[in-house]
């Protein structure tokens, strides 16, 4: 029977209250070893005092076996669902104890991995994430799609006006567009021999960079070139660190 106040009354009332003769409860000393090869049983420390306070019955507690009721669903059900179940019937649990204390016998399952101990009824995966305390947020498990999806569309959105750009692009020379003065730079980081080149290299870099973000910040700035130039900055600062390894007699890492 569920060890509830409704059900100990209802046993209470068979034990004789005037009586010299009071009711003995028998433990299972093999409770642990029947848990172990039944499944459907657990082992369980019946507390002192349990069906009579005084005197107390058991007088000690007491090693015995119950029956577990368990929650299940279909293995097929999504872990977020699942999961969203388990919280709310926690949930629940703890507002309802108060009305009810039967309701404070509902516990969480044996989540534990490592105990060694096989469930009789394995966790669902939903769940257990849930217990576990790694259960995913939203962001958790879509960040990287959105992340990648926002700069796969920032990627597209320069498109349109980079194809204007080309059919409206005015007749200064292409030697003195940022992209080609970044690109002319190449060779001389190669051909560096000093740590004076590589620095001279940095700071015309730096200034080229700087007269570009001055157009951003007037909205003169191509989107397209921009995005362009932010790639091939990274590239010159790869090929700038690798020319210092060698400068500095190590040996620049494979790419």
């Amino acid at each position: 029977m569920p060890l509830s106040e409704k059900y100990l009354t209802m046993l209470r009332n068979f034990i004789p209250k005037a009586g010299k003769l009071n009711p003995t409860v028998l433990p299972i000393e093999s409770a642990g070893a029947i848990a172990a090869v039944t499944g459907y049983y657990q082992s369980y420390e019946l507390p002192k005092g349990t069906l009579r306070g005084s005197p107390p019955i058991p007088d000690d507690d007491m090693r015995t076996l119950r029956i577990p009721f368990y929650l299940v669903a279909n293995k097929k059900l999504s872990d977020d669902v699942a999961g969203a179940l388990a919280k709310a019937i926690m949930s629940a649990r703890q507002d309802l104890i108060g009305q009810d204390p039967f309701v404070a016998q509902i516990s969480k399952p044996d989540t534990d991995k490592d105990s060694g101990d096989d469930t009789y009824i394995p966790v669902h995966p939903g769940a257990a994430a849930y217990f576990d305390g790694s259960q995913k947020s939203f962001f958790d498990k879509y960040g990287d799609q959105l992340f990648y999806g926002s700069m796969f569309l920032g990627a597209l959105t320069p498109l349109p006006a980079a194809f204007w750009s080309f059919m409206t692009k005015d007749e200064r020379k292409s030697g003195d567009r940022p992209l080609m003065r970044l690109h002319a730079l190449t060779d001389e980081i190669r051909k560096s021999d000093s740590e004076v080149d590589l620095s001279k290299a940095e700071g015309e870099i730096d200034d080229i960079l700087k007269i570009e973000l001055e157009k951003c910040a007037k909205g003169d700035a191509e989107p397209a070139e921009t995005a362009a130039l932010g790639l091939t900055t990274q590239c010159l600062d790869h090929l700038i660190a690798q020319r210092r390894l060698v400068l500095n007699g190590k040996s620049a890492p494979k790419t």
